[in-house]
């Protein structure tokens, strides 16, 4: 499971150094795609592929499930990170999520996402208020 925020930078070739916590379950490879909310999904290969097969699942004539695919697919990118646990982000990726030079890396259970510091600061901004008020709709009974 991966958890906590993270402050990384890119470095000058577009690589990004994981968080340490999270090598381990990284190594094996990564898949980095679009996320929701202009940020980048991180996914170790096997978490990747389960999603994979869900939508693989979805009929055909799912107009929804297929420009989903389309862009979770299509935007993709597979790596095995380096020995000092870098990766690199492909320049349509690191443009679709206004990555610069100053990142935030965060933990979201099964997936790693990474914003670029600005947007997470204003998304958590505009976000605080509703986080209290939505928790019983995600956890039905509450904590």
């Amino acid at each position: 499971m991966f958890l906590g925020t993270h402050t990384p930078r890119l470095d000058d070739k577009g690589r990004l150094i994981l968080p340490a916590k999270f090598r381990d379950e990284l190594a094996g490879g990564v898949v980095i795609t679009k996320g929701q909310e202009r940020c980048l999904y991180v996914f170790p290969t096997p978490e990747f592929q389960r999603i994979a097969e869900q939508l693989r699942a979805q009929p055909m004539t799912h107009k929804a499930a297929r420009a989903y695919s389309r862009v979770f697919f299509a935007s993709a990118h597979d790596e095995v990170p380096d020995k000092q646990g870098r990766v690199t982000i492909p320049a349509h990726l690191r443009s679709y999520a206004g990555l610069d030079r100053d990142l935030v890396v965060i933990g979201a259970s099964t997936r790693v996402e990474v914003w670029d510091k600005v947007a997470w600061e204003t998304y958590l901004a505009e976000s605080e208020d509703d986080f209290a008020d939505i928790e019983e709709g995600v956890l039905p009974g509450g904590l």
